[in-house]
């Protein structure tokens, strides 16, 4: 067992602890593995403990290893990097998830180059929940709007919220801020949306996620290591 293995098999035990630890279902929360700035390789080695879904940041470093990997047709590539619009319609061709629509702008021209022979491409809307001027993100009073309309766009599929709080080890804070994120997805919900997927809790606080109600936590450093200053 490499050690790869070792450390996706620890996350995935976290996760079911902390899980049962609130009383919900097993399988209620879903593991995104960030993969950012690692090789395919790595993504290889995890991919073949069992997971499928990978986050980047990046559409170029996603395209790469999606060619390199292209004979694992069963990886979800998820974008969870802020995106500008002169990238949308390569990442309408790379992704099958993008995790951070926070402007109607982004939504449109996604919508206008996904190809509908790929079918729908999921998204979720990212919410500035620290309201940190250098986090992206729509603000969470306007959170249910974006979602709104975006849900009313062609070759879209409106799947739920996304959200970054601050980096602290203020637990109470960050309790706060997950419970803000949920809030939103909650108004999504109440609005009839069909949203699935709250998106929060990273490799430092997923136990505090998942007791505010997140459905995927996206993690990074403890499957793959350290990566210099980034951390996820």
């Amino acid at each position: 067992m490499g050690p790869y293995e070792k450390a996706w098999q620890a996350t995935c035990r976290r996760i079911d602890d902390a899980t049962r630890a609130v009383n919900r279902p097993p399988g209620a929360v879903r593991l995104l593995a960030v993969s950012k700035t690692f090789p395919a390789d790595a993504v290889r080695s995890v991919h073949a403990s069992g997971q499928r879904a990978f986050g980047e940041n990046y559409v170029q470093e996603a395209s790469t290893k999606r060619d390199a990997l292209a004979d694992l047709a069963d990886v979800e590539w998820h974008l969870i990097g802020p995106l500008q619009g002169n990238k949308a319609r390569a990442a309408a061709a790379t992704f099958d998830v993008v995790e951070t629509i926070d402007r109607a702008r982004i939504a449109e021209r996604l919508s206008a180059a996904r190809l509908p022979a790929r079918g729908p491409l999921a998204v979720l809307i990212q919410v500035n929940v620290s309201g940190e001027s250098t986090k992206h993100g729509v603000a969470p009073e306007a959170a249910l709007e974006l979602a709104q309309y975006v849900a009313t766009l062609p070759n879209l599929r409106l799947c739920g919220i996304m959200g970054i709080p601050e980096a602290t080890t203020d637990s109470a804070r960050l309790r706060v801020q997950f419970a803000a994120l949920r809030i939103c997805y909650e108004r999504c919900r109440d609005a009839g949306l069909a949203v699935d997927t709250l998106s929060m809790g990273m490799s430092a606080d997923l136990e505090l996620a998942i007791a505010e109600g997140a459905t995927e936590v996206r993690v990074g450093t403890a499957i793959f290591g350290e990566r210099g200053k980034e951390s996820t």
